[in-house]
């Protein structure tokens, strides 16, 4: 959202326009997608079966794959506002964003390769599904990347729409999921954990 702001200085008093419309197209975009795609809990009144198990494990899969993409295009937006030479975005800052999306992937793999495995299925199947789920985030990288030309001019609007979705899935998705149980405070301290990594990282790399 800074730099989605400072690229659009030019723009004076309304700098904040293209931060705020990318912003809420990224949160209106995953809450269509959300609308669109059922929520696992929403099926777990239905009763067991092979059908069932197949339903669930496929939302599962699709819905941790879904939120992989706009982190890929955020990967993206930012190393192609480098590679273009923005002053707003440097190396650094690009590889404390692409470390922090990396780190918190495991988790992610993780909440699709655990389960999967505590429903029976096998280690390596299950694992595949787990790193399945991320293949998007590099290719919604390259693609991204690769339409530099056409994402530059847009890129304030890019960053911010990246922005916009990534917050929706932690205030949606990561944060009533964390709170959830007798381990809630768990939850929360290992929030605070990774925001001071995010913190000393973006600091420490400049």
């Amino acid at each position: 959202l800074v730099p989605a702001m400072e690229q659009a200085e030019d723009m004076g008093r309304w700098a904040f326009l293209p931060a705020v419309i990318g912003f809420w197209l990224g949160v209106l975009f995953l809450l269509v997608l959300d609308r669109t795609i059922p929520h696992l809990h929403q099926n777990s009144s239905q009763p067991e079966g092979p059908h069932t198990r197949l339903k669930r494990t496929t939302m599962l899969v699709l819905a941790v794959t879904l939120h992989n993409i706009p982190e890929g295009m955020a990967v993206g937006v930012v190393l192609a506002g480098w590679m273009a030479g923005n002053s707003g975005i440097t190396a650094a800052g690009t590889l404390a964003l692409s470390l922090g999306i990396a780190l918190q992937n495991f988790p992610e793999g993780a909440i699709i390769s655990m389960p999967l495995r505590g429903e029976g299925v096998g280690k390596g199947r299950a694992f595949l599904y787990g790193v399945l789920s991320g293949i998007v985030e590099p290719l919604a990288a390259i693609l991204t990347m690769l339409a530099a030309g056409l994402i530059l001019p847009a890129l304030p609007y890019l960053l911010s729409f990246a922005a916009g979705a990534m917050i929706y899935v932690v205030v949606e998705e990561l944060i009533p999921e964390s709170s959830a149980g007798e381990h809630s405070n768990l939850g929360t301290l290992f929030f605070a954990a990774g925001f001071t990594v995010m913190l000393a990282l973006d600091v420490a790399l400049g």
